[in-house]
């Protein structure tokens, strides 16, 4: 840690300590609503704001604000920052928070509180906003005295960005943000909590029981999850794939830390994934899980998860290694710096292996790319939703993409091909409503990146009022509506697991006119029906100087595949696409179902029966 500079005090309020705090650690955007509670901050904020240094994005509403942070940290690594008010406003920024949460965001949450001497009288607008969310948070503070706040704001950047990210909430009372004293700025990295050392570096014995794991594979499989985007260590990834010849799949959250383009790369694996790496992890023999927490998502039926395979796990959050399946290896530290001094001790001790140790198994996973490829459907009277996000992603292959929550999202997943930190979605949670007010965060980080959300007809309905935020601001997002009239996901499963009883999930009836909604608003409204416009209309929207909204409308029955059933193994995936290459491969006909299977597979896909 840095000695603290002396300073010399000065007389301020609580509210000044804490602009002044926030513009020290960096803080140049802050989104959110005010309030009674908060009225004294804000009333700082308009000093800080008209000297330049702050920018504050009033949005409509403060779920708004919460995603907005979020997709700005994101898209940066950096901590976003949003206020909210007491009572009603603190409750709205729950569902953000909780989102960022889930993700391991490092976001910095500001609430008013009333006045110390009314908390606990059931005052107007009061909530114990620190007890609400102390299960969605990393750390909490309420501010009982200002001479504490620097060195509380301090703590929080520090805590929020450091080891595994998360939010931090600081609940501050209105007198307290009124109160003078005797303010002593503290700086970052002036901080000292000897309760607070998360683990960096891994244990030189664990990394040399994985090196010798992994020489030893002949199936391996790299399994890379948020964590990777988290420390930023993309390059890491891919030098240690090359280095070993190791196929690698990416979570929900890990898309754009191994490059998609790359031939080792086997796309996102689970419930959505792509059959080869759904096929792969249950195959392989060895599973090197980086930065990644064994969701359910991902898994499936857990003990049917990569089953034959002996476990790596690399984290730096040593709670998450075991949690949910027990590694052969332990690793607890920083991804990036782990990797680095596994990588460096691989060339120490004699590089890689021969390409040759897997080239079998690689020749294995091309047979199931080529097998059950990931399909593009082109129908004579209706646009396929995948078919607009594959054209979408060809058109703007550099933007940042945020998404809503839904069989959009998922379609987005499998056919965009993004960058690090270019691929913002809810995963844990899955929050409908996030994808805008997301990109408007990424956006106001990023104002010379294309920043695109893709959205459904039903999620983008939960946060549009955001349209306002954009139009104010000149926030130059570009939503795009995949619009099939449904809350997709949920017809999707209705569909196919409730006996297509549709209960509350079709969204035409109450649909709102999008074009004419965005003009309302002063943003840009773009309509798509037909194969023949969509080309153009992205064009034009790309162009657009300012927030556009386009409204393209799809095919209303088309599902989402693969799906790995809910309790069913990986290799159970239903809606696998015809296998194109039969007449010239060896067959092999299940005992169960009769299904004809690739000689390749070990599992039938259609009833997961063992072949």
């Amino acid at each position: 840690m840095q000695l603290k500079t002396k300073i010399a005090a000065k007389r301020a309020t609580g509210a000044y300590a804490l602009m002044d705090s926030l513009k020290r650690h960096g803080v140049k955007h802050i989104f959110g609503y005010p309030g009674g509670a908060i009225l004294p901050i804000y009333d700082e904020l308009y000093r800080f704001e008209a000297t330049g240094d702050l920018q504050h994005i009033l949005v409509r509403h403060e779920q708004g604000a919460a995603h907005a942070a979020d997709g700005y940290a994101r898209a940066t690594g950096r901590v976003g920052v949003c206020f909210g008010t007491s009572g009603p406003g603190a409750t709205n920024l729950v569902t953000g928070i909780a989102t960022a949460h889930m993700d391991s965001i490092p976001m910095v949450i500001i609430t008013g509180q009333v006045p110390r001497p009314a908390i606990g009288t059931d005052a107007f607008q009061e909530t114990d906003i620190y007890g609400i969310t102390l299960p969605i948070v990393k750390h909490s503070y309420v501010v009982r005295d200002p001479k504490d706040m620097a060195r509380i704001v301090a703590e929080a950047f520090h805590i929020a960005s450091s080891g595994r990210p998360g939010p931090v909430l600081i609940d501050i009372p209105k007198d307290v943000g009124l109160e003078e004293f005797d303010y002593i700025p503290v700086n970052p990295g002036e901080i000292n909590l000897p309760g607070y050392r998360p683990t960096v570096k891994g244990n030189t014995r664990q990394i040399n029981q994985a090196i010798k794991l992994i020489r030893q594979a002949e199936r391996p499989l790299l399994y890379v999850g948020g964590g990777a985007i988290s420390a930023g260590a993309h390059g890491e990834i891919q030098e240690l794939a090359e280095l070993f010849n190791l196929p690698v799949t990416t979570t929900l959250m890990g898309k754009g830390a191994f490059d998609e383009n790359h031939p080792l790369s086997v796309g996102m694996l689970g419930m959505h994934g792509t059959a080869y790496a759904n096929f792969a992890v249950t195959e392989c023999d060895l599973l090197i899980a980086v930065g990644a927490r064994f969701d359910d998502r991902v898994t499936g039926k857990l003990d049917e998860f990569a089953s034959r395979a002996k476990v790596i796990h690399i984290d730096i959050d040593p709670a998450e290694v075991g949690k949910n399946r027990a590694p052969d290896v332990p690793i607890v530290g920083d991804v990036r710096q782990v990797l680095v001094d596994l990588l460096r001790r691989c060339h120490e001790t004699g590089g890689g292996t021969e390409i040759t140790q897997t080239a079998e198994w690689l020749q294995r996973i091309q047979r199931w790319r080529e097998d059950y490829p990931l399909i593009v459907p082109t129908y004579d009277d209706f646009l396929s939703p995948q078919e607009v996000i594959d054209t979408l992603g060809k058109m703007a292959p550099q933007a940042y993409y945020t998404t809503d929550v839904g069989q959009h999202q998922m379609w987005a997943a499998q056919f965009l091909k993004n960058g690090p930190r270019q691929w913002i979605s809810s995963a844990g949670l899955g929050t409908m409503g996030y994808g805008m007010p997301a990109a408007m965060g990424a956006k106001m980080a990023l104002p010379d990146q294309e920043v695109i959300c893709v959205a459904g007809d039903a999620s983008i309905q939960m946060n549009i009022q955001e349209l306002g935020t954009l139009a104010q601001y000149g926030i130059h997002v570009k939503t795009v509506i995949v619009n099939n009239g449904w809350q997709g996901m949920v017809r999707q499963w209705q569909e196919t697991f409730y006996g297509e009883r549709y209960s509350s999930s079709d969204m035409e009836p109450g649909m709102p006119n999008f074009v004419m909604l965005a003009q309302a608003y002063g943003v840009k409204g773009i309509k798509v029906t037909r194969r023949e416009e969509l080309k153009d209309a992205i064009a034009e929207m790309l162009a657009f100087n300012g927030p556009v909204l386009m409204d393209v409308q799809v095919k209303r029955d088309e599902n989402c595949y693969p799906m790995v059933a809910p309790g069913k193994s990986n290799a159970q995936m239903i809606g696998l696409p015809e296998r194109t290459n039969l007449e010239t491969i060896e067959l092999v006909y299940c005992s169960n179902c009769g299904a004809k299977n690739v000689g390749s597979n070990n599992f039938c896909p259609e009833c997961g029966t063992k072949l």
